[in-house]
């Protein structure tokens, strides 16, 4: 257990982060896994709607450094690639 002042309060802040981070992160599977579904589903329109509204938000969790911007490319070229294999 924390035994300063300043170790108490990083505790803290850390148990907020990680509870913040845990909840971010669920929300960008959960963009991701709309897509994945529509594709699977044969679903163009509504693939192509739910990418749309993923990118943005891949783009702005990798610049904050939730995720590598590599993971958020690597996520936004596959699924362009399925989409577009779907014509």
């Amino acid at each position: 257990m924390a035994n300063t002042a300043s170790a108490r309060k990083r505790a803290r802040q850390s148990e907020v982060h990680r509870a913040r981070n845990a909840s971010q992160r669920s929300m960008i599977r959960t963009y991701v896994k709309k897509v994945v579904k529509a594709v699977e589903s044969k679903d163009k329109a509504a693939a192509e709607a739910a990418y749309k509204e993923m990118v943005p938000v891949l783009d702005r969790y990798s610049d904050r450094g939730m995720i590598h911007k590599n993971k958020a490319a690597r996520h936004k070229s596959r699924l362009a690639a399925h989409i577009k294999a779907m014509a």
